[in-house]
């Protein structure tokens, strides 16, 4: 059974649906190690997750600057502090370019992999809950996508999470006493209710909301649809968009079941709604809340992409006893996600500057009601952000 001061690593959880996880572990009463090489996230998250969760949590959270393909600094790390599960977010993500950079892909999410594998043996912690993905369904006509469907991950992307998933199995198989499970998540949207953290990517974003955000803000001058030509009812892709914190919920679930159960084996789950939502509808959601008309622009279609994916539930709802709460039709939910999401794409800086004044006035009344007193917001720049943000507590291994 999970004890009340159990010990998890979290790796890649300066990352977006990372940092969201670790907020909520923090809140249930877990000691937290983030292990992140911010290759493609930052530090400011780890920093805003600790504002978050207060002076006494945020005691309990631990940051360690790493890159899982050094596997000599993972085992520092390990060899530091005893582990009672490892939830693994750590890798790249995004489809497009993992077909332009394939061996850049199965080198950081394959080998580090591995390399965490080997020293949670070496280490005795094998307990692991691993960030799996949809990608792995690949091109099917089965919808909703069940777990024990065919894998035929379509990118090199989806290959790495389908990769990974069967040396998980087969660690499993080899050794009896691993408990993994596999959690395929659909398409993350969303932010955490205060606005303080969310997706923030650097450059064109790889994500849809992410995008519209930026395109909302004068960020970007339109969005890109890749294709309007797929056999569904407006001619783009249909997805499962899921909200973030409905994820990291699963991902407490789900690591609940680990401590609680001695025989699971290696199980994978979805997370998803279980409802398909097209391009075009997210934008028709995102105009309607807003206010604002996002310009769009038709691109050919992307290579790995699927016509539709969406999950379903039914098997995290029995046995994890998990399921989404978040939706994306209610007027009141929406006109909140709009604001929160702009706050945590483009930063309260900004918000509070020039791109308040473009948003409309309902959007600007939500922003006021925002949970975000005037002293809490947190200022960034590269000259005083070391007097601006609270430091991580010194348990620190830099790569050089």
């Amino acid at each position: 059974m999970v004890s009340p001061m159990s010990t998890i690593l979290v790796t890649g959880g300066a990352g977006f649906i990372g940092s969201h996880t670790v907020v909520q572990l923090l809140k249930q009463g877990f000691r937290v190690s983030i292990v992140d090489n911010l290759d493609n996230s930052l530090i400011e998250a780890v920093h805003r997750v600790r504002r978050l969760v207060g002076p006494t949590l945020s005691k309990n959270l631990f940051f360690h600057q790493a890159d899982l393909r050094n596997k000599q600094d993972l085992e520092k790390i390990f060899s530091k502090t005893k582990f009672d599960a490892v939830i693994h977010f750590a890798g790249l993500k995004a489809v497009g370019e993992s077909v332009e950079q394939p061996r850049r892909y199965y080198e950081n999410n394959v080998t580090g992999t591995i390399n965490l594998f080997q020293v949670m043996a070496k280490f005795n912690c094998k307990k692991i809950v691993i960030s799996s993905s949809a990608t792995v369904y690949g091109q099917t006509d089965k919808v909703p996508c069940v777990e024990d469907l065919e894998l035929q991950a379509m990118s090199p992307y989806g290959r790495t999470k389908m990769f990974v998933e069967e040396i998980a199995r087969d660690v499993q198989r080899a050794e009896a006493e691993w408990r993994i499970i596999l959690l395929r998540y659909f398409n993350p949207v969303g932010a955490h209710e205060s606005g303080q953290i969310g997706e923030d990517p650097r450059g064109i974003p790889n994500n849809l909301m992410p995008y519209i955000q930026q395109v909302a803000v004068g960020r970007l001058p339109q969005l890109n649809v890749y294709g309007d030509d797929y056999p569904t009812k407006d001619g783009t892709p249909i997805r499962d968009y899921i909200h973030v914190m409905d994820l990291a919920d699963g991902h407490i679930a789900a690591l609940r079941k680990i401590f609680a159960t001695d025989n699971i084996g290696c199980t994978a789950y979805n997370l998803g709604t279980g409802h398909g939502t097209s391009v075009f509808e997210m934008v028709a959601a995102f105009e309607k809340a807003s206010g604002k008309k996002i310009s769009i622009k038709i691109c050919p279609r992307r290579p790995g992409d699927a016509t539709a994916s969406y999950a379903s539930t039914e098997k995290a709802e029995k046995e994890l006893g998990w399921k989404a709460k978040y939706g994306f039709t209610s007027r009141p939910f929406l006109s909140h996600w709009v604001v929160r999401e702009i706050v945590a794409v483009c930063g309260l800086s900004i918000i509070l500057t020039d791109s308040l004044q473009a948003l409309p006035t309902f959007c600007k009344r939500r922003y006021q009601d925002m949970v975000i007193p005037d002293h809490e917001f947190v200022h960034v720049d590269d000259d005083d952000n070391e007097d601006d943000v609270e430091q991580v507590p010194l348990d620190v291994v830099t790569v050089e």
